[in-house]
């Protein structure tokens, strides 16, 4: 499977779409938002630009990613007046791989600028906001174009499932697991780490060209507490999924086989893995690394599983539809899904946890 040409977040503003569930993303963001700040505020003292290029990596196509934008227009507004320097133009990258619906992102540009304008009497700094799709294991802009890059719940994300899941005939090795499970063999497990290190690796080599010396990155990336790949945290999300679609099987929906050689590109770095591989690739000072959790928070009459399930759902829609095809009955799928989330928790809680990782280019 080609995840650059398959894999995006749903798109639209329907009920399962991204934009309708990803206020957990957007309350992450919130939490670390001071940080974010900081890290822009301290790199516009620094530098004071003319023209400040920014990005943001694993943009999506939900309200996130436009409301960042305004937050730091605003913190350099009142750095700018506070040192009695002139407002400088913004340039905005939005990231996401080709298959992103960034026409809903576009289509509500304009009253994002009217908005600005609205706000300073119909006057404000120019802004100049482009898309720009592909993958971001690899190089997007020209040599020492930015000075801020943002990515929120994007580097998790790997640029393929591992090949080390396969053996020489192409069957898999992790059977009945889509993620690192107890009952996944020890290589499966390596397989993950080592494409983590392969694209990380990649990530931070191609930021070091684009960004301009003493650039700052701010990363919010989910993770693990420890060690051990498998807990009642981030990966443990991904076994009810594992249970939810044997479900699906047991009731003839779909095949052993094809859930068998399912496997997501995910993992969740522990806090050495992601301090071990910004020291070997040797281009990023680590200013700040901080781990936190999000409180658990749920619309009126809705289910924490269910809530879970719609995010799970919007995140994993196109992967599952093209491995699988017409015949998953998602809502079948995901109602499960939600019912097992919510038996767990009534066992014992699930602690998912997030990183945020602040880096300056050397």
């Amino acid at each position: 499977m080609d995840v650059e040409k398959v894999f995006h977040m749903t798109g639209g503003v329907g009920k399962t779409s991204y934009a309708q569930n990803s206020s957990l993303q957007k309350k992450a963001s919130d939490m670390v938002k001071h940080i974010t700040m900081e890290t822009i505020q301290e790199l516009y003292y620094a530098e004071t630009p003319k023209s400040l290029g920014i990005a943001d990596l694993g943009c999506s196509s939900g309200p996130n990613s436009l409301s960042l934008i305004k937050d730091i227009v605003e913190v350099v507004e009142g750095t700018s007046h506070k040192i009695f320097h002139p407002l400088p133009e913004f340039r905005v990258f939005l990231n996401d791989l080709p298959t992103n619906d960034f026409n809903s992102v576009f289509k509500s540009l304009p009253d994002f600028y009217r908005d600005l304008k609205k706000e300073r009497n119909e006057g404000g700094p120019a802004i100049f906001i482009a898309g720009y799709p592909g993958s971001f294991y690899g190089r997007l802009f020209p040599n020492n174009c930015l000075h801020f890059i943002y990515s929120s719940y994007s580097l998790h994300w790997l640029s393929k499932v591992p090949p080390a899941l396969y053996d020489e005939h192409g069957k898999s090795i992790n059977k009945g697991n889509v993620y690192i499970s107890v009952s996944s063999p020890p290589i499966v497990s390596q397989a993950y780490w080592n494409q983590f290190q392969e694209d990380f690796s990649l990530f931070l080599k191609s930021r070091s060209e684009e960004l301009v010396t003493g650039g700052r990155m701010v990363l919010i990336v989910l993770g693990r507490i420890g060690q051990d790949h498998v807990d009642r945290g981030n990966s443990f999300f991904w076994e009810i999924l594992s249970r939810s679609l044997a479900i699906s099987v047991s009731q003839g929906e779909i095949e052993q086989e094809k859930l068998d050689c399912y496997h997501v590109h995910f993992y969740a770095p522990s806090k050495n893995d992601i301090e071990d591989e910004v020291r070997r690739e040797g281009s990023f000072e680590l200013d700040r690394l901080e781990m936190f959790e999000i409180e658990r928070e749920v619309k009126g009459g809705e289910s924490y599983g269910t809530a879970v399930a719609m995010t799970v759902r919007a995140i994993q829609e196109s992967m599952l539809c093209n491995h699988f095809g017409d015949g998953i009955d998602l809502d079948t799928l995901f109602k499960n899904y939600g019912k097992i989330v919510d038996e767990e928790m009534a066992k014992q809680e699930m602690k998912p946890i997030t990183f945020v990782v602040v880096l300056k280019k050397l």
